[in-house]
């Protein structure tokens, strides 16, 4: 952290919330790699990909690579940022899951066209999500609530601290 920030979410227990900074550096790092798999053609890199995100959802943040290279290496440098609920990113990171291993499954049969259409669109979607914050996995999750008839209502976030508070 910042030095002596405190954290209002600790990053591997309080699982309602995310620091919103972490699933773009997530994103990044799978944008990154999806387009160097598709370049190279090292399809391999895909079907990791996939495992590290599946890892993640089944395991919890602190087995996720990149959640813990945000929280160990980059967070302590930039502080926490803005909390966000945690269910869309995990959503994404689901679908995510499924194209990812499709592509895989692509590539192992050789359909190799399908594979690199399929991981290019992660790659696609995961950069513009981590350059921009748009996150096309979060909002289906919310229109997902829409379709349904229900309204998306975001987990309570804790209250940041007041300025007078942090001075103290």
């Amino acid at each position: 952290m910042k030095r002596n920030a405190q954290r209002l979410a600790h990053p591997y227990r309080d699982l309602d919330v995310i620091d919103s900074r972490a699933p773009r550096f997530n994103q990044l790092v799978v944008g990154v790699l999806s387009a160097v798999a598709i370049v190279s053609g090292w399809w391999w890199l895909l079907a990791l990909l996939a495992i590290q995100l599946v890892v993640g959802l089944a395991l919890g943040r602190r087995y996720c690579v990149p959640c813990l290279a945000y929280f160990e290496l980059v967070q302590p440098v930039f502080g926490e940022g803005p909390l966000e609920d945690s269910r869309p990113p995990r959503f994404a990171n689901l679908v995510g899951v499924v194209f990812l291993t499709t592509a895989t499954a692509a590539y192992l049969g050789d359909f190799a066209t399908l594979g690199a259409v399929l991981g290019g669109l992660v790659a696609l979607l995961a950069l513009l999500a981590g350059a921009t914050g748009f996150c096309a996995g979060c909002e289906a999750y919310k229109l997902g609530y829409v379709v349904t008839g229900r309204r998306f209502i975001a987990c309570p976030l804790p209250p940041r601290p007041s300025s007078a508070a942090q001075r103290a």
